[in-house]
């Protein structure tokens, strides 16, 4: 029996599924058990900057610069995973970074990844 955890309509369920091809007897259904929702994501520090959103969905790989950086157009900030590549995601402009991700989020498409200020 293999264990996940789905999100659905906002709430988080821990469930069980059985494996095709097991030779054990069929387990009991698992109920599904609500599980605490992840802790959303840190507000921006500049709310009034130009925001950096995700193209497509996939896995925040690494930050490329600090929080707080000066960083130029252009300049890649952050590394999007996206179905096995390597994705730089770069400023659209001048200005200060502020990151409303961490290494190891997952994200969907148009998430703010962060805030040039």
């Amino acid at each position: 029996m293999r264990n996940f955890i789905i999100t659905v309509d906002g709430k988080q369920y821990e469930v069980g599924v059985e494996e095709v091809g097991a030779t054990s007897a069929p387990a009991a259904p698992v109920a599904a058990a609500p599980v605490a929702a992840a802790p959303a994501a840190k507000k921006p520090a500049n709310a009034n900057g130009t925001k950096v959103v995700s193209p497509f969905p996939g896995l925040i790989k690494n930050l490329l610069v600090a929080e707080g950086a000066s960083v130029k157009k252009d300049q890649p900030i952050l590394v999007l995973e996206a179905m096995k590549m390597d994705n730089d995601i770069t400023a659209p402009c001048d200005g200060t970074v502020s990151f409303n991700v961490q290494k190891g989020t997952n994200v969907e498409s148009d998430a703010v990844l962060a805030i040039i200020g």
